[in-house]
């Protein structure tokens, strides 16, 4: 696989489409997974993936990988031919490592859904290295001659989930990282942080969190990229998200729903007194003004009327339900 050129690595043709090397590294990626490939080579070849994909899914880069390949004195037109270009010498690790996040995640959880989640692992946290240094995104350091070039490490991209409290409130979250430092002879070594993280409040679904310094470290001099947390809020089953807007389904009795009564309502924005309308029906809405998630515009909160009957278990209770019968016996029903 190290003789391959990049193309050969992901195959795919040169004119691959961005879907089309997007899909294949996917696929590429699952297949030597360390949880799930017997390979004993899989750590190896998942760098060297991870190498390829990182150059031809960007415009520049393959433009001036392909311009390498087309130059017959480049090396041999492989993927280890020129050193800013090449796989593994057995260098350190560029990026963050897969045990790291394997000890901070949980093993078999890289494409879970926890409370924190990597979207793209090994294209988040570029793996590959030549000469005892780490590369970024495949040609922000050049072998053969050019020497280091210093350039802002990678911006990484990742998930945190956060209860719905914490955004009506604003929280601190803690989490705990191995990150990636940049040492004085170019080498990385890993620092044991843990991140305090603000949950601003009002924050809704799908917002980011920036924080500075927190990504891939950089070459040489260049300061480290940024780590951005993509909010994924958690909540209940009766409750369900549009923006800033709550909706919360409420059950009812069939006679605080006929004669309107004032309940207390325990909701995202605590428990509130609500006067439920004479001759509700269920699935109808009511509005409550501002109580929704209290972002920069604040979204409403709407409850959804849902009427519960209750299970008839005495004589006592029966002979209610019969009186009723008997009282709505002129009541039309459309079925």
């Amino acid at each position: 696989m190290a003789e391959k050129n990049y193309y050969d690595i992901l195959g795919v043709k040169k004119d691959a489409s961005d879907a089309e090397i997007k899909k294949r590294y996917r696929k590429l990626v699952r297949q030597y997974h360390p949880d799930v490939s017997d390979d004993p080579d899989a750590d190896n070849k998942i760098a060297e993936i991870n190498n390829a994909y990182e150059t031809i899914r960007d415009k520049e880069k393959r433009a001036e990988y392909d311009a390498m390949l087309n130059n017959p004195f480049a090396g041999q037109g492989g993927a280890g031919g020129f050193g800013g270009f090449g796989g593994q010498s057995g260098g350190q690790q560029g990026g963050f490592r897969w045990e790291d996040i394997k000890d901070q995640f949980g093993d078999g959880e890289a494409f879970g859904d926890g409370g924190f989640r990597f979207d793209d692992i090994f294209s988040a946290f570029g793996r590959g290295a030549r000469g005892g240094q780490s590369q970024q995104g495949g040609f922000d350091q050049f072998g053969g001659g050019f020497g280091a070039q210093d350039s802002k490490g990678q911006d990484q991209h990742a998930e945190i989930t956060v209860d719905l409290a914490s955004v009506y409130s604003g929280d601190d979250y803690s989490i705990k990282l191995n990150v990636p430092v940049r040492q004085p002879n170019g080498s990385v070594d890993y620092e044991n942080k843990t991140l305090k993280i603000k949950i601003p409040k009002g924050i809704t679904d799908g917002k980011q969190i920036r924080l500075a310094g927190q990504g891939a470290a950089g070459i040489g001099s260049g300061k480290n990229g940024d780590l951005f947390l993509k909010v994924k809020i958690r909540h209940t089953d009766n409750i369900r998200l549009e923006g800033a807007d709550v909706y919360q389904t409420v059950n009812i009795a069939p006679w605080e729903a006929a004669l309107g009564e004032k309940v207390n309502v325990t909701t995202p924005a605590g428990t509130l007194g609500v006067s439920i309308p004479k001759n509700s029906k269920s699935g109808s809405n009511l509005r409550l003004k501002g109580k929704g998630i209290p972002a920069k515009q604040a979204g409403d909160l709407y409850l959804t009327l849902n009427i519960i009957n209750p299970d008839v278990s005495t004589e006592t209770e029966k002979q209610a339900y019969e009186q009723l019968k008997q009282a709505f016996a002129h009541a039309s029903i459309q079925r």
